[in-house]
């Protein structure tokens, strides 16, 4: 609790001073994630000023995210951007069901957006980017998105590529382009939710095939392949939702050979794969075969809705995926993909990543403690993991939520069949590492609860 900020080379009301100093320090690595603040008396002690201007400061400290006071301990540094609390459903006080990335300090958020608009507003004028723009993007940006990918699937090249706002409306155009009313595309036997509702509203019918703790299983794909001679396969090899599971390389290279015997087209949907490089995408082996869509959204941030489909070497599939976007979202908003290509150029959507994934990383660090002697599946940069719950206790998730934590129950992901008593717990999703050890530690009680303990309603 030594530290004492510079105030008297800035400029403005002093609470301001003390706040500017804060961010100062925290970017020069004076002030830590997690460091314990002086007290407010013993800071306007040390500065020789009146409580209520440190009150004041402490208080716009904590509207900004910078810091966190826990009770009965003192004030913190925040160990993240931490977004605001929203309202929230009743009963819902922490709510671990929305797949979202963290947002570290590390990743400076918040000062790389200002930062980054302003480097537009210099160098075009921000009005440049308010008028209607090439559906799909721009050369330019699609040139700078291409190269940037490139690092991980070397046949992506700008005129290949086609830019979204978020992986959803790729889905979405992609099943309309493939597929009609009917027609089997085939998913894993728990899939993403939003392929779910996009299959049911073009009355697409989806059927899952068996997996295990490794993935979909090549087998069960080629038996259903003969099956259903599908018109796509929509895969999620890298850190499925909602089970983690990564494909090995054998299993990819299987699963390319099976898709191209059956003759049909692959959908691969690399939301994570930004979080696991390691993991070469399906599409490198079968890239006449395949549609990547990556997505900005669960490696720097849902809002952003910026996301790249490279599309297989045929000029008449992308004129109509490009008419699909113009048709139903007529393009990205400019400015979020103006900003995005700018992070891309200097390095900067790199290093965010980065520090995203280390504090994922750090969060599946904090649930393995908490959760010793749990059964759950889980990767270290995964933003969730997926955790079985006891047999013999169907009101695990209703219980939970009683007591203020929501997750999501594996209904929502399954495509047909019984679903899997086990839920989905969105490590990311809590404002902070304080918050989530909270969550943690309800969801502990509540696996640890005697079967016989019920509500009496």
């Amino acid at each position: 609790m030594d530290w004492t900020p510079t105030i008297s080379e800035l400029s403005g009301p002093r609470y301001q001073r003390i706040v500017e100093a804060m961010e100062a320090d925290i970017a020069a690595g004076r002030l830590v994630r997690g460091q314990q603040l002086p007290t407010q008396r013993a800071l306007a002690k040390a500065l020789g000023i009146d409580l209520t201007t440190v009150t004041r400061a402490y208080t716009e400290a904590r509207r900004r995210g910078i810091m966190e006071a826990r009770v009965g301990q003192g004030s913190f540094v925040s160990e993240t951007s931490a977004r605001r609390a929203v309202d929230l459903p009743h009963p819902v006080a922490i709510d671990l069901s929305m797949n979202v990335p963290p947002h570290p300090l590390e990743a400076q958020l918040d000062e790389r957006i200002i930062a980054g608009m302003e480097a537009i507003r210099a160098q075009s004028g921000l009005t440049a980017h308010l008028n209607y723009q090439p559906p799909g993007g721009s050369a330019h940006e699609r040139e700078v998105a291409a190269r940037w990918i490139r690092a991980r699937v070397p046949h992506a090249h700008a005129d290949r590529l086609v830019i979204f706002p978020g992986t959803q409306t790729i889905l979405f155009n992609l099943l309309a382009h493939l597929a009609r009313p009917g027609d089997v595309v085939l998913t894993e036997a728990l899939t993403f939710p939003g392929i779910k509702a996009a299959a049911a509203r073009l009355g697409v019918r989806l059927v899952g095939v068996a997996m295990d703790d490794g993935g979909i299983l090549p087998d069960a794909l080629a038996k259903a392949c003969r099956a259903h001679r599908p018109k796509a396969v929509y895969l999620i090899p890298t850190l499925h939702n909602p089970t983690t599971a990564t494909l090995s390389a054998e299993r990819r290279n299987a699963i390319a050979k099976i898709i191209s015997d059956a003759d049909t087209i692959l959908i691969e949907d690399d939301a994570y794969g930004l979080l696991d490089r390691s993991a070469s995408p399906i599409a490198n082996l079968i890239p006449e075969r395949t549609y990547l869509a990556t997505t900005l959204s669960k490696c720097i941030a849902p809002a952003l809705r910026v996301a790249y489909l490279v599309t297989p070497d045929n000029a008449a599939q992308r004129r109509d995926m490009r008419a699909g976007l113009q048709a139903t979202v007529q393009m990205p908003a400019p400015l979020m993909v103006a900003l995005v290509t700018h992070w891309i150029e200097n390095g900067i959507a790199d290093r965010i990543i980065t520090a995203i994934r280390n504090e994922a990383v750090g969060r599946q660090q904090l649930a393995q403690r908490a959760l010793k002697g749990i059964q759950f599946l889980a990767k270290p940069a995964a933003h969730h993991l997926w955790l079985r719950l006891p047999e013999g206790r169907p009101d695990v998730a209703a219980h939970l939520l009683r007591n203020g934590l929501a997750v999501v129950a594996g209904d929502a992901f399954t495509v047909d069949g019984t679903p899997p008593h086990a839920a989905r717990v969105s490590l990311g999703a809590a404002r902070n590492r304080s918050e989530l050890t909270e969550a943690l530690r309800i969801l502990v009680g509540a696996l640890h609860r005697p079967a016989d303990t019920r509500q009496i309603v």
